[in-house]
């Protein structure tokens, strides 16, 4: 019984997650943001004047290799995933042979 009251009460907090149904996402960020962010954790130097063409192409090159690497998720499921290395790991397999059952 308690394992059907589990399953309700899951059911239940996923709708009513603000992420329903979008559990994860790409995390979306410029350069500018790098930017800004690093401004701030160096309150003293005002980066945006010293930037050269190099320092941008860098903060650039780091946005686009961040947004390729990093999520955002929903709590929820990320403490499912935590939870239940099984479930983690399935997800990995069906992500690694995506494509494969077509061929």
């Amino acid at each position: 019984m308690g394992d059907i009251l589990d399953e309700a009460y899951a059911i239940a907090q996923c709708k009513d997650c603000p992420w329903y149904k979008s559990c994860i996402m790409p995390m979306r960020f410029t350069a500018e943001d790098i930017r800004r962010q690093l401004e701030s954790s160096a309150p003293g130097m005002d980066i945006s004047q010293q930037a050269d063409l190099g320092m941008q192409n860098l903060l650039s090159s780091m946005a686009t290799a961040a947004q390729n690497s990093l999520l955002e998720g929903c709590p929820i499921f990320i403490e499912r995933l935590r939870a239940d290395p099984k479930l983690a790991q399935r997800l990995k397999q069906i992500m690694q042979n995506w494509g494969k059952e077509e061929e």
